[in-house]
């Protein structure tokens, strides 16, 4: 038997229990990243805290077990959805794919965009001035609503018959008689969540006014019942417009990326004719953002979130 130096045993021995401890603290990490497994299949603790952070207002213990329970029921359905082979359906891959690019041309414009200023103070006090209804003079109004559905040319008979009804049971009546099916509703909206191209006109209105509103699918018919002023000064405005005007920048910015992408790239169009005009505008003229991201919708809501 050869017999090994002494310092050679000693070095020996230290890579042992070095290699030893390397490999229980690689199990040892592993198996604190993995939150549950189901039939074999393992759920990540990053999994869980993706959940977590996509909005849950509970508690951090309730959160994460609420969040954990909702990935086993999905990773149960995924199983058995695979185990159907339906991850190899056709339709389904192509929704997989569209799924894919949406989320990473969204991930490319907010990174692209998460920078934008926001607005400065004398933007701050414009659009203040210039959005009265939703400040200054910002009401919170309660109202009865009959939301019609009727083809387009019945909307003038009916903006008629509105404008002689003493209520809303006179507006229904005629519905009826036109064999128009509508559902009723009362509501009590402060302005930030009326419609903004009818905010002007809902403002003006007196209690008991009826007034008709087109929609996509045919009218509301909206009999205001009353309406309360609760003004916003424009220091508690400020960080709801810095907010607004933050988004409406990241917007913008987002359809100017995509525009300086589309002049620098090579784009053909085999089997469907060039468009004519550029793509559809909004109401305020600017063109439609190809994307819609979480600042947008954040605009959407951000009064009513800041004043509850």
């Amino acid at each position: 038997m050869v017999k090994r130096p002494l310092y050679a045993t000693r070095m020996f021995s230290i890579a042992v229990i070095a290699l030893a401890s390397c490999g229980k603290a690689d199990v040892d990490k592993a198996s604190t990243q993995i939150a549950a497994k189901v039939n074999g299949g393992e759920i990540s603790v990053h999994q869980v805290n993706s959940v977590i952070t996509r909005g849950n207002n509970a508690l951090p213990d309730q959160a994460r077990q609420t969040a954990l329970e909702r990935i086993i029921d999905q990773e149960l359905l995924v199983q058995k959805a695979r185990d159907a082979k339906l991850d190899r359906d056709p339709q389904i891959m192509q929704e997989i794919e569209a799924a894919k690019r949406q989320i990473l041309a969204q991930a490319y414009l907010e990174r692209t965009v998460s920078a934008a200023p926001k607005g400065g103070p004398e933007e701050i006090k414009e659009f203040y001035r210039r959005n009265s209804a939703l400040f200054e003079r910002r009401r919170v109004y309660r109202f009865h609503e009959l939301a019609v559905a009727a083809p387009q040319e019945k909307l003038d008979a009916l903006k008629a018959q509105a404008a002689t009804a003493k209520n809303l049971n006179d507006v229904a009546g005629w519905l009826k008689s036109q064999k128009l099916s509508f559902n009723v509703a009362t509501a009590t909206k402060p302005a930030e969540q009326v419609p903004p191209e009818i905010l002007p006109q809902v403002s003006e209105m007196k209690d008991g006014q009826i007034a008709v509103f087109p929609t996509p699918l045919g009218a509301s018919v909206v009999q205001m019942i009353q309406s309360e002023e609760v003004p916003l000064g424009e220091k508690q405005a400020t960080p709801i417009i810095e907010q607004i005007l933050a988004s409406r920048k990241r917007i913008e910015l987002a359809q100017a990326e995509v525009r300086k992408l589309r002049e620098k790239a090579h784009i053909e169009y085999i089997g469907t004719p060039r468009p004519q005009s550029p793509a559809r505008a909004d109401s305020s003229g600017v063109r439609a953002n190809p994307f819609k991201s979480k600042d947008e919708a954040n605009v959407e809501r951000g009064l009513s979130n800041a004043l509850r």
